[in-house]
Order: C-alpha cells, then sequence, then structure tokens
C-alpha cells in the first residue's frame, strides 16, 4: 500500500468520489471482505459489492487473499494507498495554468503554482517508483505570525531577497551539461482557523497527555 496516490485520470478520479466510496476507502486502509465492510458501515453487502467492484476496476482497491469458506469464496481486498490527491492533470482541459498570472502578490498564481506542484509531484513520484530510485525533494513548513502588516511587507521583501541571492550563488544556467534542473517555489499566506472540531480534538489529545 501507498502512503499517498496521486489521481489524474479523469475515470479514476470520478470513481473515487461519491460519500460511500470516500467511506469505502478510508475503511480499507485495513484489509476487508464485503461482508467485513458491510457490518462496519451499515450498509447492504450488494450495495458494498457494487462500489467495490466499481473502485477495483480502476486501481483504487486491490485484491489481497481469496479464502474460501465452504461453498463460497471470500475476496479480502484493500486500498491501493492510506490517502488520495486527484491532481489538476484530471481536468487538464480547465486546470490552472501559472504562465496566465505571474503575480508574486497574487493568491490566484501561488494557487496555481501549488495545482502544478501536485501535477509534477504525482508523475515524479510515479517515475521514480517504476525506477525504484529515491526522488530528492526538500520541503519547510512552519508557522508564523506577524505583529503588523508592514512587519509582514518586510519579511516577505527579506525573504525574496535572500532566496533569489542563493538562486544567483547555486543555480548551474547551463554551463554543465549534467547539471539536474529543479524548481523551487516559495509561498506564504495566512492560516485557516481553526474548526470547531479540530479545537476540542486538539484540547482532548492535551488533556489526555498531561
Amino acid at each position: 500500500m501507498k502512503d499517498i496516490e496521486v489521481i489524474d485520470n479523469p475515470a479514476v478520479a470520478e470513481a473515487s468520489l461519491g460519500a460511500i466510496r470516500t467511506r469505502i476507502l478510508q475503511a480499507l486502509v485495513q484489509p476487508a471482505s464485503a461482508t467485513m465492510l458491510a457490518g462496519t458501515l451499515e450498509l447492504p453487502r450488494q450495495k458494498i459489492n457494487y462500489h467495490l467492484k466499481a473502485l477495483e476496476s480502476v486501481g483504487l482497491v486491490e485484491l489481497v487473499q481469496e479464502r474460501r469458506k465452504g461453498n463460497v469464496t471470500e475476496r479480502i481486498v484493500q486500498a491501493s494507498a492510506a490517502s488520495y490527491v486527484i491532481s489538476p492533470d484530471a481536468l487538464a482541459a480547465i486546470s490552472p495554468d501559472p504562465h496566465r498570472f505571474s503575480d508574486k502578490f497574487s493568491a490566484f498564481w501561488l494557487l496555481a503554482l501549488a495545482a502544478r506542484m501536485v501535477t509534477e509531484l504525482g508523475k515524479l513520484i510515479t517515475g521514480a517508483a517504476a525506477a525504484k530510485q529515491p526522488l530528492a525533494t526538500f520541503a519547510i513548513d512552519a508557522d508564523l505570525s506577524f505583529s503588523s502588516a508592514k512587519d509582514r511587507a518586510a519579511f516577505a521583501e527579506e525573504l525574496g531577497v535572500t532566496v533569489t541571492k542563493l538562486v544567483d550563488k547555486y543555480h548551474d544556467g547551463g554551463r554543465t551539461p549534467i547539471a539536474r534542473p529543479h524548481r523551487l517555489v516559495v509561498a506564504l499566506h495566512p492560516t485557516l482557523k481553526p474548526t470547531r472540531h479540530q479545537v476540542e480534538t486538539t484540547s482532548k489529545t492535551t488533556k489526555e497527555q498531561m
């Protein structure tokens, strides 16, 4: 089972959508049969079988084992991944194009860059897995707060200058034939306010750890 699977095929993306199929994929992080799923999800086995066939036909559910129980063969299946991301490639004709914006202060450009990153990483991960080679990536995720809009603007300016200096320092610029091209994306955006459920979950976890 993969940790994350990027779905870039429109048919597979369509097959993955829907409340019941989402619940089935979530439950199939652990192998189970249609009968077991019916009990877990409290749905008729016939309905579970219908959705399982659809998910299996596009590769989102995989056969793990077949067991004989009397005159019946029980099929044990599992989701192909623990979680899924639908790539903008699944909607290639209408996916955002970063070249349409090119404004470092545009949220739409940032979103287009993020969409391109999902698309490219999905293809890179697939290629690296097929070649049985590690994929060289690096990421930083940090939370910070600013006391004023002025401080935020100053931070963004200094960050841009620093990153530009690093790019100028290390960018090969085509001088070396075997140079390996990479893409760098730096993003800064406000964080979402936590939902009531997230606040309650965090509070409960904190109390349990005390």
